[in-house]
């Protein structure tokens, strides 16, 4: 007979992929701004790295693409 953890152990597997997406999406927009020779000041790079909305992040990677300035990236809306 199962313990009926199978959920808990879901939601906590989903929790762990979602902050690993997060992290990881900051980690990518850097990584571009930096491949393209964008300057990320301390405080542009605290602000991404502590952002734990991936919409918000998933704005921020499809401007870095194409972004001159960090200040273009983080722009808002």
């Amino acid at each position: 007979m199962g313990t009926g953890l199978s959920h808990f152990c879901g939601f906590v597997a989903e929790s762990f992929r979602d902050e690993g997406r997060v992290e990881g999406r900051g980690e990518d927009i850097l990584r571009i701004l930096a491949v393209r020779g964008v300057p990320v000041p301390d405080e542009a790079r605290q602000r991404i790295t502590a952002c734990k909305d991936l919409a918000v992040l998933d704005v921020w990677f499809e401007r870095a693409v194409t972004a001159t300035t960090v200040d273009a990236v983080l722009a808002e809306s």
